[in-house]
């Protein structure tokens, strides 16, 4: 069965919340260039400065790859940056965790929440256990931010309100439910943010040139859509009545 495209017409914009700089360049940015081009604004949530990725003192690296974050956002169309800075490496599930991903879902009052897989395992080997601690505390925090009495010192005294996005997304590794085309330039736009973390990446041993993975990635997903290259989510709509039928 060919996969149905994400509805971008019910959402005008999406928060993308991320344990790392460099996270969301590796597929997922090509589908935030689709989104930028149409006119759909597109934040990103950072929950560390990465200060850990790199064998240079851990200042100087979260100096390096926030400025390399900063290009790549750049690349797709991406305005609205915010990086946090809670330790690389060792990200820790728990309220303070959920609170920041909660203040930023009520300050930015997207329509849509990209969040990382909080499973353990995936087709290319066991997850880093910063994304699954993002996963968790995000899926979590959607709920938190519907909530005034979750959190409340952020309505009460930040002056922010609750806020309940519609949808939620995460990647689509396993049990994919739609795909956005990103054949052409929004391909091009995704290579060249990753492209971006240049430092980083030429401190990985042997880690491929991003024009020639990225593009192979997105055309075997493409099939699943009958386009040339694709980026696959599992999509949830928050606000559709509840499926009771077997």
């Amino acid at each position: 069965m060919t996969l149905p495209a994400l509805p971008e017409e019910s959402f005008r914009r999406v928060l993308c919340v991320a344990a790392h700089p460099d996270d969301m360049e590796y597929g997922t940015s090509a589908a935030v260039a689709r989104w930028t081009a149409r006119g759909i604004e597109v934040g990103y949530l950072l929950l560390t400065r990465g200060e850990a990725g790199m064998p240079n003192p851990p200042e100087e690296t979260a100096r390096l790859r926030v400025a390399e974050q900063r290009a790549a956002c750049a690349a797709v169309g991406v305005e609205h940056l915010t990086v946090l800075e809670h330790p690389d490496g060792v990200l820790v599930y728990g309220l303070d965790l959920r609170r920041d991903i909660c203040r930023e879902i009520r300050r930015f009052k997207p329509d849509v929440v990209f969040g990382p897989s909080y499973e353990i395992e995936t087709p290319y080997g066991f997850d880093q256990a910063d994304h699954r601690a993002a996963g968790l505390a995000t899926l979590d925090a959607l709920r938190d931010a519907g909530n005034r009495w979750v959190f409340p010192e952020q309505i009460d005294d930040e002056g922010l309100e609750p806020h309940s996005p519609r949808w939620y997304l995460t990647p689509g590794i396993k049990e994919a439910t739609h795909g956005v085309d990103v054949t052409g330039e929004p391909l091009r736009r995704g290579v060249a943010s990753l492209e971006a973390h240049a430092a980083y990446l030429a401190a990985l041993p042997d880690h491929p040139a991003p024009a020639d993975f990225i593009p192979r990635f997105a055309a075997m997903s493409g099939k699943a859509m009958g386009v040339e290259h694709a980026v696959l989510f599992r999509a949830f709509d928050l606000q559709a009545p509840p499926d009771f039928e077997d």
